[in-house]
């Protein structure tokens, strides 16, 4: 069984930067692929951006696409959300993901693993 946690969340102002942790304990995800998902009250959790296992195909929301940066190091066994030039609609719960289940990896249905979230509000 793996734990997944995430942290860096917190208040910013819109126009920052801001960098999330997703560690994973249990056994090594190395050979995963990995994503962040975000979701605010009353609505459903959608994708923010995928990685494969090795960190050389990312893949991302056209509302993050060229602000937001996954990235991975497996020697921490630690996925890496930066986000830059936030945006107050960016205010969200965001939650790691890992191993792809069946359900394709856009859905939340496509992961076997979820961390417990943290909460990211922007400003404006």
């Amino acid at each position: 069984q793996v734990q997944l946690v995430e942290s860096g969340g917190g208040l910013v102002q819109a126009g920052e930067s801001r960098r999330l942790s997703c560690a994973a304990s249990g056994r090594t995800v190395s050979g995963w692929a990995m994503a962040w998902f975000r979701q605010v009250p009353g609505k459903e959790r959608v994708f923010v951006a995928a990685i494969n296992n090795n960190g050389g195909s990312t893949y991302y929301a056209d509302s993050v696409k060229g602000r937001f940066t996954i990235s991975r190091d497996n020697s921490k066994n630690t996925m890496y959300l930066l986000m830059d030039s936030l945006e107050p609609e960016d205010t969200a719960v965001y939650y790691c993901a890992a191993e792809v289940a069946g359900g394709g990896m856009y859905s939340i249905g496509g992961w076997n693993y979820w961390g417990q979230g943290t909460q990211v509000t922007v400003s404006s």
